[in-house]
């Protein structure tokens, strides 16, 4: 049975910060959380982005910026790819891997409600996609 994103994130309360937070703040939240990733609002409270331990090293550290002052608004991944909660985890998978990417923020009505990596699928979900893109190189 594929379960849904919802039973993935039960319980889950995400890291979110304001577009304002510094590097360092997200930083030391996602030692804290053991997160990999800070999902990042607007003035609002909605999702303007998302900022991965990914961005920290390629967009902070080898740039040269100044965690302590660069805003996460700045280096953040503006407009991610999102999907609601009922929806199923292998459809997540796919678009993960077909837009290259680790955190998936999920999002129901505008709210934020969590979000789920690579790692939080099981063996079920990944065989099934790997069947489904070795399916495809046959085909192409």
């Amino acid at each position: 049975m594929i379960r849904k994103l919802s039973d993935i994130i039960l319980n889950q309360q995400p890291l979110v910060l304001p577009s304002t937070a510094t590097v360092k703040e997200a930083a030391a939240g996602m030692r804290d959380r053991q997160a990999g990733s800070v999902l990042v609002t607007d003035v609002g409270g909605g999702l303007a982005g998302i900022f991965t331990g990914r961005d920290a090293v390629c967009r902070v550290l080898a740039a040269g910026l100044d965690p302590a002052t660069t805003k996460l608004g700045d280096v953040m991944t503006a407009k991610p790819a999102t999907m609601a909660p009922d929806q199923s985890a292998i459809d997540a998978l796919r678009l993960m891997w077909d837009g290259g990417f680790r955190h998936l923020p999920l999002v129901k009505g505008g709210r934020i409600l969590g979000v789920v990596s690579r790692g939080d699928f099981k063996g079920l979900e990944f065989n099934r996609h790997e069947e489904e893109r070795d399916l495809w190189e046959h085909m192409r």
